[in-house]
Order: C-alpha cells, then structure tokens, then sequence
C-alpha cells in the first residue's frame, strides 16, 4: 500500500517532540508499506527530501514557532496548506493520512485523496475548535464560524477518524453521528525508555545540584495552555516546606521567558527549580529515568481533559509515576491504576504538599512504578496500539478498493450490454 502521511509537526527521535508519527510511519515501512511524509521545517531555507528509516520524508520550509501570535499561526497552517497540496497532489498513492494538529492538515489531504480517487483517513489529537475557542485563541465570531465548518467539513471527507482519547471520539460522535470514529490514544515506547533506569543514575551522578534528591519532571511545551505556571508557583511553595526536591522544567515555547521571570521574583531559579532547553527524543529518556514524578499540567479548562499528552506515556514507559492537575480521562486512569497523583487544580500550595508526601514515602514510589509499567504493557505498549492503528488503514484501503472494483466490473457489464 502507497500511502502519504501528512503531519506538519513530524519529528525523528533525533528532534524535540513527539515521534508518534514516526513511530507509526516506521512500522507501516517494516510491513512492506511506502510511505511519503509531508512535513513543515521552520528552519528550513528550501523544500528537501530526506528518507528516515524507510520512510521518504518532504520537509517544506514553513517557518512555526509556539511563541508566534494566533495570527501569526494561522498564516503558518495557511502557507502549510498551500505547499503540502501541491507535494501531495503529485505524489501516487492508495491512501492518504492527515494528522493535526492543526485541523487545516485536512486541506491537503482531501485534495490529495480526490485527485488521485482515494480515502482519506483523519487523526484527530485534539478537539478542534472546541480548544482553541477554550483558550482564547478564536474570539470573533468569523473566526469560530469558519473554524467550526472546517471541522464539519474535514469529517465528512474523511473515510474514518482516528481519535487519541475517548473524550475526543465521543465529541466527535456525538456531533457527527456518521462519521466512523476509531480510538488509538498516545503510546508507550517500551523499546526506547528500556534503559530508562540506568540513564538516570548516570545523569544524577553527572547533576550536581540533583545527585539523589527527589525530582519531580515536567518534558514538553511550555504554551498558554499548559499552564507550566503552576509548577513554578509549587516549587516556590515547597523551597519552604522541602527545598530538597527538584523541579525540571524541560522544553521551549511561548511562555519560558514568563515561567523564568516568575522563577526569578519567588527566587527558586536555580535553586530548587532548573528550567532547561528542550532535548530530543532520545536524551529525554535520562530525564525521565532520574525523575521520581513525572507532572502532565494545563490551565483549569475541562475542554483540556480530553487531550492525550506524550509526556504521560513516556512516563509509563520509563515506569514513572505520574502527576496531573486536569480532570479528564487521564486523571481517571492515574486515580484507578495508582500510577502516581492527581493533584488539586488552582492549587500550588496543595500540589506542594502532596508532592512532598508523595516522594518522602518510601512504599509510594516502589508501589506507583509497578502500576505505571503495568499501564505500558498492558494498555498502552507503542505496538500494541499500532496493531488499532494499522488494521483501520488496511480496512479502509480495502473498503475502496473492494467499491472500486465492484464500480469497474458494473461498468464493464454495462459496456458489453450496450455492445450486444
């Protein structure tokens, strides 16, 4: 099966970010499948093709930043639509898969399905437009109006929805009751954080300031909607109580210059609260291998709850405990497994002083590691979760090749009639 893969954020493991296109666009290439990604370069100086790891992959040069403004965004996914359209429209392929976010991926890819009289199948990693709407980043009423059509629009085209959450997927249904909607939520990379444990003693060893002390990590954006904020204000609460315990800050975005500015005023920077760069997916693995909690947090939205954040699987996978401070389906699954702590939204004080109960207790962490491992293995293993993902692919491939054949056999019978 030729299949084109249209994701603007696409990452190898050699880069900051999430590797589940990769991941996935991986393994479609180990079963015999070719697969063309279509991507975004924001450093990029002109449209190259590279191939990683089987995969042939056409990085277009679309400058995006978390730190540019909504407007500045929205032309970024524009210009993105415009170049991604003309690649996929030359390309050949039996099927095609477009992944937001942004939603405007399903631009190109319906074009790209109906010019060559393929399906398209949409995955969806967000709600869209109800979070945008949610965090301020659509106010006019244009805005929302167009948003919301091209959300309608987008399912309609598509021949299945891929949804990383059952919140997502019952949004979805509930407002497009026809259109087919499959759940294949974020996943554990066993294979990579095999090695988690021994990566974190070296990188503690290497740490100074961190040695054996309690780490409690968060790895990912640093954005308005994340909501980093509340990490700083924790650490300012518990260099007070328990100066002991650290707190990374790893990544980049819109918000690091205010999180440091914060960190500066409540004096913790660099004292029991470190806010570094953001490192590939690779050198993450000692990070996490050395953190004692791993923290997943956003502003207080519900729209939030349905999101399905990487840094929570890679935390199972590391067998890593985890923190929330957003209800929603993944404080549902930390509160029923025991896989670490649901901590109290709008509340650093009350985050502090369950985070240092949480890491002081010698049977806690031995006890949330074991349940966070079961999650990965048993719920959440990277191929497991592939096995969903690739049997709605060859489903739909087959679906229309199956109507395809039946339209070409009633043409041809038609032909032969009219020739008798």
């Amino acid at each position: 099966m030729r299949i084109t893969y249209i994701h603007q954020y696409f990452k190898t493991p050699a880069m900051s970010g999430g590797t589940r296109s990769y991941e996935f666009a991986r393994r479609l290439v180990e079963r015999g499948h070719e697969v063309h990604v279509i991507t975004g370069e924001p450093d990029g100086a002109r449209p190259r093709v590279s191939t990683e790891a089987g995969i042939v992959v056409h990085w277009l040069p679309v400058p995006y930043d978390n730190a540019m403004s909504y407007p500045r965004r929205i032309r970024a996914f524009l210009g993105f639509v415009a170049r991604a359209a003309v690649v996929a429209g030359r390309l050949r392929h039996d099927l095609v898969l477009a992944t937001s976010t942004p939603l405007t991926v399903a631009i190109p890819g319906a074009y790209a399905a109906l010019r060559r009289r393929v399906p398209m199948v949409l995955e969806v990693r967000d709600v869209w437009p109800e979070l945008p709407i949610a965090v301020g980043a659509l106010r006019s009423p244009v805005s929302r109006w167009a948003a919301f059509r091209l959300e309608a629009w987008a399912y309609h085209r598509a021949a299945h929805v891929i949804a990383l959450s059952p919140g997502m997927a019952a949004s979805i249904r509930r407002r497009f009751a026809d259109v087919p909607v499959t759940v294949v939520p974020n996943s554990s990379d066993r294979e990579l954080f095999a090695g988690a444990d021994g990566a974190g003693e070296a990188l503690r060893r290497a740490t100074p300031w961190l040695g054996d002390r309690p780490l409690v990590l968060y790895a990912g954006t640093l954005g308005m909607a994340n909501g980093v904020d509340y990490l700083v204000r924790m650490a300012g609460h518990l260099a007070g109580t328990d100066p002991d315990v650290r707190v990374v800050i790893l990544g980049d975005g819109r918000m690091r210059g205010d999180l440091r500015g914060l960190a500066a005023e409540l004096g913790v920077l660099e004292r029991n609260l470190f806010l570094l760069g953001p490192v590939s997916k690779a050198e993450v693995v000692a990070f996490f291998g050395a953190c004692d909690l791993a923290a997943s947090v956003f502003v207080n939205l519900p729209e939030l709850g349905n999101n399905s954040p990487n840094k929570v699987f890679d935390a199972f996978a590391a067998g890593r405990p985890v923190a929330v401070n957003n209800g929603g389906w993944i404080a549902d699954l930390v509160a029923e497994s025991g896989a670490g702590l649901v901590l109290p939204p709008d509340d650093p004080a009350g985050a502090a002083a369950a985070v240092s109960a949480f890491v002081r207790d010698p049977a806690a962490g031995p006890v949330a590691r074991t349940a966070a491992r079961a999650l990965a293995r048993d719920r959440f293993d990277r191929d497991l979760l592939f096995q969903d993902f690739v049997r709605v692919l060859t489903e739909v491939a087959g679906t229309s090749r199956a109507r395809a054949g039946r339209t070409a056999a009633s043409s041809s019978r038609i032909h032969i009639s009219r020739a008798s």
